[in-house]
């Protein structure tokens, strides 16, 4: 008989590979409200099997399960994964928005760019740290609460001591100068190449053409490495968020979106639709959401009095039967019942397992405690971040995203200069066509794409 060539499925990657995710593809379908309880036994036994042929093919046989199931009876959300869908479960706003004038919008477009950085970089020394270990380290250099970032040189053998993070080398020197390569901050430029390349009415195809076309598939991470791999394979959007795909409501689309909210100040449905179409390349449900909520907020930050409102504005772009819609509601209504920061990040932490991949990196507690640091920030833009980042979780994604809604708020000006001089107005990249650039020539040039797009 003859023998045909398997793929060595022992070497494969977790992301690369659907038969060792299977713990989280049971998760997320039943977060999902899909009524699959009774496979449990066969999803713990097929996940127990050794990598291999055998384990593949019973995996595709749960995949099957799973793309068959029903919504149970009884599911309290409505989450559908299209455009049309997703705007009929819309509950409208009357946040006021007022555009700015041209001098505002620039100096707020590059706060944007600089706030996204700046947090970006100060959670990127403690990405997939414990919460534990961080305050520890925090508490021993003197910046508990976090309001400052994490310098190599304040890294003592005290403060090292009994911390099996190695923060010593992944904390960066005060003098580094700039803000290194991170899918974060990657994700900006490959959407400002969309929108320079395509305008507004670029497709799901143009994205995932721009990824292929601009770094290889080691830049990119679970839902965002499994669409990258099922496009070259043949599938087309929105299939490639569908086929094999268990991150499917992870933070991925969240961190994506920024540079849509830039392009359409105090448009937050504009924001939302251009959020959608990339978001959908990779994600369903509330991984779209996340996008759409993060682009819409930062579209609003531009026109509106305060971050509440903004935040409300985003909410207003995603159905509000949904889980992420109900989940930064309720972290809205604990700052505005007067809960103490300390005990609604302590509620997410007892929601959501910080140590489980799933736990770490679905949208939902990241969105939350993006919610939660602006808010109790105050808008201050150091206590924004700090609390983004010191609670843990997705560490650089959430300081990233509070510091460019907030930054888009407050504009450049406003933001500290501790935080904006320590990256020296340059900003390295993965990618192709970007190695190395001006963050204030990006800002520049995004300002410069509004007129030409709208022009």
């Amino acid at each position: 008989m003859k023998t045909y060539p398997a793929p060595d499925y022992e070497s494969m990657g977790v992301w690369d590979c659907y038969q060792k995710q299977l713990d989280v593809e049971y998760r997320q379908s039943v977060d999902e409200g899909l009524d699959i309880e009774k496979s449990k036994p066969l999803f713990d036994a097929v996940a127990a099997m050794p990598a291999g042929p055998g384990k593949e093919a019973e995996a595709d046989r749960l995949y099957g399960i799973v793309r068959s199931a029903r919504i149970k009876d009884g599911y309290p959300y409505v989450e559908p994964s299209e455009l049309s869908a997703i705007r009929a479960e819309r509950e409208p706003s009357d946040v006021p928005l007022v555009f700015p004038d041209r001098k505002t919008l620039a100096d707020r477009i590059k706060g944007g760019w600089f706030g996204r950085i700046c947090g970006c970089l100060l959670g990127k020394p403690v990405e997939g740290i414990g919460s534990g270990e961080l305050r520890l380290i925090l508490g021993r250099t003197g910046n508990f609460p976090m309001t400052r970032y994490i310098d190599r040189e304040e890294i003592t053998d005290a403060v090292a001591r009994g911390i099996k993070w190695n923060i010593r080398e992944r904390a960066y020197p005060r003098d580094f100068g700039r803000m290194p390569p991170d899918d974060d901050v990657d994700y900006m430029m490959i959407a400002y190449l969309l929108l320079d390349r395509y305008g507004y009415g670029f497709t799901p195809r143009n994205v995932l053409e721009t990824w292929i076309g601009e770094q290889s598939v080691k830049a990119y991470c679970t839902a965002e490495r499994v669409a990258f791999l099922n496009y070259v394979k043949g599938y087309r959007p929105p299939d490639t968020a569908l086929y094999k795909n268990p991150y499917r409501e992870w933070i991925g689309a969240q961190i994506r979106g920024d540079v849509f909210g830039y392009v359409c100040p105090c448009d937050p449905g504009k924001a939302a639709e251009l959020a959608f179409r990339d978001a959908s390349v990779s994600h369903v449900k509330n991984g779209i959401y996340g996008e759409m909520w993060a682009s819409a907020t930062i579209a609003a930050a531009f026109g509106c009095g305060d971050i509440g409102s903004a935040i409300r504005r985003g909410l207003s772009e995603i159905p509000k039967r949904s889980r992420l819609h109900e989940a930064v509601t309720e972290t809205m209504e604990n700052y505005s019942s007067g809960v103490p920061a300390d005990e609604c990040f302590a509620g997410i932490h007892k929601r959501w397992d910080e140590a489980d991949s799933h736990g770490w990196t679905h949208v939902i507690p990241n969105a939350q405690i993006v919610t939660a640091a602006l808010l109790y920030g105050g808008g201050d833009y150091a206590r924004t971040v700090g609390l983004a980042v010191g609670t843990g979780f997705d560490t650089d994604c959430n300081g990233a995203t509070a510091g460019s809604v907030l930054g888009a708020a407050l504009g450049f000006d406003a933001l500290p200069r501790s935080f904006t001089d320590r990256v020296a107005d340059t900003l390295e990249t993965d990618m192709i066509d970007f190695r190395r650039v001006s963050i204030t020539d990006m800002a520049n040039k995004t300002l410069g794409l509004i007129d030409r797009l709208n022009g």
